[in-house]
């Protein structure tokens, strides 16, 4: 029984029990602006669905527990025979299967597949970060697959499915299949031609005996993977089955797990090649052209992860100054508070708008939406997951105390939101990855500047922004030591453009005023107060 002092009050309900993607508006309006009516009419149930999946209580226990429960590493077992198998709490398991029903293998395969799965992941991201790394990785494979065409018509239908199943056996028993990527090694890192791990051609056409190792492998647990490896023909990409045809275990010798700062519910190895049979994807020499797609699509996932997670520390800031009260009115309701709620309110739905449309560029696959994704993906991928962790850290000392509290969920949060920025390379490699297309491929740069175009004339600020790139791109001289600022400018100027065009008009003018205009501080909160911060923040508001 609680003592008489013990009067709680003044406390906030949990933000449960809800409809995640119903209650963001942003989100909702990005799936039915890039849906052909037939596709959201089937689409629209099935992501509300999912959402109240999300914002229910059991989902969020499974998330916490996942992330309380780290996987473990069994190398062998107990009469001493080498397993090299990787133990998961059940949640982990639960959480997986519930994103794989979902879907979120299964774009290349639907209508409007990719914005369909890029709103799920963007939402299931807020239930659970860690295993959308499987999902991601499994999703991702499937372009790099097809430069072979008999192993993608041999595993595609098992990489989309939507039957999740945890056994080790040969892939070809299994209704369902997750893929893990290996590609960078201790010495390289992010420069993969540095590569040491030895390809030796055997008797069977397309067959290869692997020797090396991979320092960071995700997913160590998925029935196979892609991975780099020097052919006599050079650096090429294989497809490594983590059990083969006749039922042995390949040789994957896995010698630790690494202990991450976050994404704790999510298995990232060390792993060893001795002897590892391997099936060559494309052609010798054109590893990199083969799995380019695949880091691709990890790269649009990393753009939607952050804006899962942007999203969700914001519906928690916001949930929780509606309900506090501090000197006689809610949190909510003063002006420096509203200043700070409708900054990230701000952040979160531009880079959501972004995400979907690039997710929308995707399923059109005509040439200018892909050469738009060309130069769009790592300035997206470089700036929105630079922008996570500021707006995650700002998002928990709106809870004051008790965001830095794990129970509230932030610290969690906090932890995860640097990740997207380092996997799938760090944001050096993502800024001279838009100076090479702006170099090399000129119908990039084009695709761009009429995408962005279609805004010129609705904001002056951007007009001027507009104006302002155009300026910095035609004197490329020194560019490479200005390439972060380049590739900011690029993401910037698009998700003006696209928020002047499609959110409302006090959302595209506080993110014109305090991005494009220079009329804000360098931290969140310092947006010009004329504004109408109070619509920006209720639009934002998650309905519990």
């Amino acid at each position: 029984m609680a003592g008489s002092t013990h009067t709680v009050t003044n406390q906030v309900p949990p933000l449960v029990q809800y409809d995640v993607f119903g209650a963001d508006r942003a989100l909702v309006e990005a799936v039915e602006r890039h849906l052909a009516a037939d596709v959201l009419e089937e689409a629209r149930p099935e992501l509300s669905g999912l959402g109240h999946t999300v914002g229910s209580a059991q989902v969020q226990e499974w998330g916490a527990q996942a992330n309380e429960n780290p996987p473990r590493l069994r190398t062998h077992d107990r009469y001493g025979h080498r397993i090299d198998e990787v133990d998961f709490h059940p949640s982990w398991h639960r959480l997986l299967g519930k994103g794989v029903s979902a879907g979120l293998t299964a774009a290349w395969r639907r209508p409007g597949g990719h914005v369909r799965r890029a709103a799920a992941f963007l939402m299931w991201t807020q239930a659970e970060a860690g295993n959308g790394c499987p999902l991601s990785m499994t999703h991702a494979a499937v372009p790099a697959l097809r430069a072979d065409p008999a192993l993608a018509a041999r595993w595609e239908p098992r990489l989309t499915s939507t039957v999740y199943d945890r056994a080790l056996r040969p892939a070809g028993r299994k209704p369902g299949a997750l893929f893990g990527m290996g590609m960078t090694e201790k010495q390289g890192g992010s420069d993969v031609r540095a590569n040491t791990t030895a390809a030796r051609p055997l008797a069977e056409d397309g067959a290869y005996e692997l020797t090396g190792h991979k320092w960071f492998c995700s997913a160590p647990m998925s029935d196979a993977f892609l991975v780099l490896a020097r052919a006599p023909g050079g650096l090429t990409c294989f497809l490594v089955p983590r059990v083969l045809e006749d039922g042995t275990r390949n040789v994957f010798l896995i010698q630790r797990l690494k202990d991450k700062l976050g994404n704790r519910s999510n298995a990232s190895a060390e792993v060893e090649f001795d002897g590892t049979w391997a099936r060559r994807v494309g052609d010798e020499g054109a590893g990199v052209r083969t799995i380019i797609g695949m880091v691709a699509a990890t790269r649009l996932d990393c753009v939607l992860g952050s804006a899962g997670l942007m999203r969700q520390a914001v519906a928690q800031a916001v949930h929780h100054c509606t309900y506090r009260e501090a000197f006689g009115r809610t949190l909510l309701d003063q002006p420096l508070m509203r200043n700070v709620l409708a900054d990230l309110a701000v952040e979160s739905e531009a880079a959501t708008t972004l995400a979907l449309r690039l997710a929308a560029a995707y399923d059109d696959g005509g040439e200018q939406e892909r050469a738009l994704l060309r130069i769009a993906v790592p300035a997206a991928k470089y700036w929105v997951t630079k922008r996570c962790p500021p707006v995650a850290v700002e998002a928990a000392e709106c809870l004051g105390g008790n965001g830095y509290v794990e129970e509230s969920g932030l610290p969690r949060l906090v932890r995860e939101s640097p990740l997207n920025s380092i996997w799938e390379g760090a944001g050096n490699v993502q800024a001279l990855d838009v100076l090479r297309a702006l170099r090399r491929e000129p119908a990039a740069l084009d695709a761009y500047l009429r995408e962005v175009g279609q805004a010129r004339g609705a904001d002056h600020r951007l007009d001027a922004a507009i104006r302002n790139l155009l300026t910095e791109l035609s004197d490329l001289e020194g560019v490479e030591g200005r390439a972060r600022r380049l590739a900011e400018r690029l993401a910037l100027v698009l998700q003006g453009s696209l928020l002047v065009r499609y959110a409302p008009p006090e959302v595209a003018d506080a993110f014109c005023a305090g991005r494009l205009g220079g009329d804000a501080g360098a931290a969140f909160g310092t947006l010009p107060h004329t504004l109408d911060l109070a619509s920006v923040v209720e639009r934002a508001r998650p309905v519990s």
